[in-house]
């Protein structure tokens, strides 16, 4: 096995590379690595969680990993990201090392918020990633300002703004399609369609499940591609960022996928149907690469991503706690002055 092309070569500091490839470059085994990063990420967050070390709700990206790294190989580093609050793997595939992002989960102060974000509220400005939000949709008209912003400047950046099928029924986010259609701002809508609205599943609670055709009122370029591809999703994604550096407007692109583990950690997913999770399985992201992967390329690139998560982990858990004495830091409140 060579070395990793999504994964930087920096011990101390390994994470994806995925803003500074050529996705027509990169095998398939590139992006069963960089899928695999998140999902064991995700997957040693929930031994953490269950086991106390990470506290408060945790919302897992485990089978959606497609749409992360799919969107980010059509993205460049100038380019922000907003995603909800299950956002670890956005987090990741913007350019988040794996050590920072558990010792922000952990709540240490070596975290990319110094351990003031949490699972929930992480932000890392630095790989332009601005952040999950725990309220449905509001992502959305945040990513507007963002990107009126960049048409005022002329700053050819191009936002995306990630979230799930139940934040299509948020007022917020029809306000914000319709303002980023009228100002023809460089955005783009990504709906991660996992067909569950937290517990709920999406049919029952819609006339039409045909999200995407939310655009078509508002004159925005729309789509429905398969989630669980990545070629597909950076295609859809590089399409969508050519129209918003033109000046062309925005675009929504509506990813089908399918979540493998339950809305938050300790959902017991009581509202599954028998056999939906096997069938779920059987055609997630990296199980269908890996059937045409070669076993033995599989189990090296396991082995050496494994390593990466332990040796990640165990750095964050040997950091220090976040000092309680400078919660009030970095905080301000407006209001009327007391002199």
């Amino acid at each position: 096995m060579t070395s990793s092309r999504v994964i930087s070569d920096d011990a101390a500091a390994a994470g994806l590379l995925l803003r500074e490839q050529d996705a027509g470059q990169l095998e398939d085994l590139d992006l069963y690595e960089a899928m695999l990063a998140i999902r064991l990420f995700e997957e040693r967050t929930h031994d953490l969680r269950v086991g106390g070390d990470i506290s408060g709700s945790v919302h897992l990206e485990i089978g959606q990993e497609a749409i992360a790294v799919g969107a980010l190989l059509a993205l460049r580093p100038g380019d922000p990201v907003f995603s909800t609050y299950r956002g670890h793997g956005w987090a990741l595939a913007s350019g988040s090392s794996f050590a920072s992002m558990f010792a922000e989960l952990l709540g240490r102060e070596t975290g990319v918020n110094g351990g003031r974000g949490g699972s929930a509220y992480l932000s890392d400005v630095t790989h332009g990633f601005y952040g999950e939000n725990s309220i449905v949709g509001a992502g959305a008209p945040i990513a507007c300002g963002a990107a009126l912003a960049a048409k005022r400047t002329q700053s050819g950046a191009v936002v995306l703004t990630v979230f799930g099928d139940g934040a299509m029924n948020q007022g917020s986010v029809s306000e914000a399609l319709n303002f980023a259609s009228a100002l023809k701002l460089p955005v783009i809508f990504m709906c991660e369609n996992n067909r569950y609205s937290e517990l709920t599943l999406l049919a029952d609670v819609v006339a039409s499940d045909q999200l995407h055709e939310r655009g078509n009122p508002y004159r925005i370029s729309s789509v429905r591609i398969d989630g669980n591809d990545p070629r597909s999703v950076a295609a859809a994604v590089s399409d969508a960022v050519e129209r918003g550096r033109a000046g062309a407007g925005p675009s929504l692109i509506e990813a089908m996928t399918e979540r493998i583990a339950g809305h938050y950690i300790g959902d017991h997913e009581q509202y599954r149907v028998p056999g939906e999770l096997d069938r779920i399985r059987a055609d997630e992201p990296l199980a269908r690469l890996a059937r045409d992967l070669p076993e033995p390329d599989i189990t090296a690139v396991r082995a050496r991503v494994q390593d990466l998560m332990s040796r990640a982990s165990a750095s964050a858990l040997h950091a220090d706690l976040a000092d309680v004495d400078t919660v009030r830091d970095h905080l301000y409140a407006g209001g009327a002055s007391n002199a």
